[in-house]
């Protein structure tokens, strides 16, 4: 016999009230950093310090203990490096070279968080917390090449290493291991002279660029400080430290006037003023133009890619017979309704399960934007975090809340998706499916999407070959095939207007061969050109770029090459973010962000679960879902 309360459910656990923590956060900030007029916001946005204003991760709802610990560690790494960074010395010592700057900045950040971390030990846990958390996310923990190992995060671990006497974190141990003999092969006891230096910014950096000179990184280096030698040194000295006397106000124009001092995860100066204005209504960096910094991360810059990104020797033989075009210029009106019908067809069995998670993803996204609340009002909810202040003092007013609409920050979405013979068949019909659903999807939540395909014109080269062949066969040609670029949906046209080319994709005879790094480069100089604050580009593929033609004249590898050097342009310097979704191949092994899936089935939960990780969406769970799309 069913007693009473046999139906019941057990109420939901309380939301955690972030607002404490917040007011700790800031406190613990302003005193590290002795500024008590550093303006601190939180969101979902990425974290970045500019100037005097820092940006840090909002908490989930029902945070953890390393959610906790990681966000004191990124606030404690940009507290330091605003105590103790002076930008003017970083910039007068900084190399030239990209690989060699890169590396410089690291060292830096881990001398600032080493001076913290000596001086107190709980800041050197936060810190251990966020770069344990750091390198999980960067699926770094099982790299056994040089090439999948960033350099400068091995260095700057190494320093650590010997400024704190603290061991590498177990998700970077493997970065360092692969280094480790090689650094220090070539470095000797020159780290061991870092500890005495580690007080003295500028002494320390020219430690470094001794550091650099035995890492052979010396034609690099720019020139050291022109305006200083033998007695003028002293008059240097004097210069920089008065410059850190001159005020806020002085201190702010050094650092715009400073492009090269810079560590920036994924920012440009537009981006990181989009960002820190969404994170406050009342905040007024949007003006601000100074370069956006982040704990131990890269200078992004707002540019175009060439073919020679990166250290890429890569060329094409002739561009004459390449063509950008749009699906409808592929053929007629009717065969395009013809596909279409065909891929409406193949829409109805996927119909309810991709429609169940785009519905989700939506809703997820709608969320968001009604997220932000004004404190301190005079009417709204009762502020109940605020009623301590009536029990310490019940001459205080009492305290309101409101909350507010906030716009969605402008997004686009690229959708790049390999157009190679191996996609043919189910592969292929996912592929357009989800396409054209998360299209309708992302349209309605303000998110523009473009979709584009690549292939090539023909198989094996086409007239690119057939010139070369003409010519002579000089060696090492370059591309030798005739590539096909296509805009199924651009980001201006709504749906319904483009949703018959997505048909295209069905045409028998269009897949042919695949050339990743130049495809990667059209769509994200496209992204580029747009005028939307975040930029987001998913590629996907099923194998790595093929191309017979072009792979029998070159040497080994020469796409795959290519292409490595392109996404590690994107990743490390462009303010795009990149994220790929691998059909039945790995492509971790090429992008920092990606996910296999072994069906392409799986690819409509892959592809609206790597988009709401990447909008940073709170939800049921979602925190251990996006651990777990790291850890895959």
């Amino acid at each position: 016999m069913a007693r009473p309360g046999d139906n019941s459910r057990p109420g939901k656990l309380p939301a955690f009230d972030r607002e404490p923590f917040r007011r700790a956060i800031t406190g613990c900030m302003r005193a590290i950093a002795g500024e008590a007029e550093l303006d601190v916001t939180f969101g979902n946005e990425r974290p970045g310090l500019s100037g005097s204003k820092a940006r840090l991760p909002d908490l989930p709802k029902r945070p953890d203990v390393s959610d906790i610990a990681v966000t004191r560690g990124l606030a404690d790494a940009m507290a330091l490096r605003r105590a103790r960074h002076d930008t003017k010395v970083h910039a007068n010592l900084s190399p030239e070279g990209r690989n060699a700057r890169a590396v410089f900045d690291a060292a830096e950040q881990a001398r600032c968080e080493a001076i913290g971390a000596n001086a107190m030990q709980g800041v050197g846990d936060n810190l251990s917390a966020m770069l344990e958390d750091k390198y999980q996310r960067s699926n770094l923990s099982a790299v056994t090449d040089k090439a999948e190992a960033p350099l400068e995060d091995a260095v700057a671990l190494m320093i650590r290493e010997q400024l704190t006497g603290r061991p590498a974190p177990e998700s970077a141990r493997a970065v360092v291991d692969v280094w480790r003999d090689w650094i220090a092969e070539r470095t000797g006891e020159r780290f061991g002279r870092l500890n005495e230096l580690i007080e003295d910014q500028r002494a320390f950096s020219r430690a470094m660029r001794d550091v650099l000179v035995a890492m052979e990184m010396a034609e690099e280096l720019a020139n050291e400080e022109p305006e200083e030698s033998g007695d003028d040194e002293e008059a240097g000295d004097n210069q920089a430290r008065d410059s850190e006397e001159s005020g806020a106000e002085k201190e702010a124009g050094q650092e715009d006037s400073q492009p090269q001092e810079t560590d920036v995860e994924g920012e440009t100066d537009e981006a990181a003023e989009a960002e820190a204005s969404d994170a406050s209504a009342d905040d007024p960096s949007e003006d601000d133009s100074a370069d956006t910094e982040a704990p131990g991360d890269t200078r992004r810059p707002n540019q175009p890619l060439t073919l020679q990104a990166g250290d890429s020797d890569y060329k094409i033989f002739s561009t004459q017979f390449d063509e950008i075009v749009g699906a409808e210029d592929l053929c007629d009106e009717e065969e395009l309704e013809r596909l279409r019908s065909f891929l409406d067809k193949q829409l109805a069995a996927l119909q309810g399960v991709v429609g169940r998670l785009a519905n989700r993803l939506q809703r997820r996204l709608m969320a968001q934007q009604n997220r932000s609340w004004d404190f301190d009002l005079e009417e709204g909810y009762l502020d109940t975090a605020r009623l301590i202040r009536l029990v310490t003092d019940p001459m205080q007013p009492l305290s309101y809340k409101m909350e507010r609409d906030t716009e969605f920050r402008d997004t686009i979405v690229t959708l790049l998706i390999d157009n190679s013979g191996s996609m043919r068949g189910r592969p292929i019909t996912v592929a357009a499916t989800c396409a054209d659903i998360l299209a309708r999807t992302l349209e309605r939540c303000g998110v523009k999407v473009e979709v584009l395909g690549f292939t090539t014109r023909a198989w094996k080269g086409g007239q690119s070959q057939e010139q070369w062949r003409k010519e002579g066969k000089p060696p090492r040609p370059g591309r030798l095939n005739d590539i096909r670029h296509i805009v199924y949906k651009s980001a201006d046209a709504p749906w319904r207007r483009a949703k018959r080319n997505l048909g295209l994709m069905m045409r028998e005879g269009l897949l042919k061969e695949n050339i990743d790094g130049e495809a990667l480069i059209w769509a994200h100089n496209r992204l580029l050109a747009r005028s939307e604050q975040r930029r987001i580009l998913m590629v996907i593929s099923d194998g790595a770029p093929v191309d017979d033609s072009t792979s029998s004249a070159n040497p080994g590898n020469y796409l795959e090459r290519h292409l490595r050097s392109v996404i590690d342009e994107i990743e490390q310097r462009s303010p795009v973010e990149l994220l790929a979704i691998g059909i039945g191949h790995d492509v971790t092994r090429y992008y920092r962000r990606a996910v296999t899936i072994v069906d392409a089935e799986e690819l409509a939960g892959a592809m609206t679960e790597q988009l709401a990780s990447l909008f940073d969406l709170e939800g049921e769970g979602g925190g251990s879902r996006r651990r777990a799309a790291s850890r895959r």
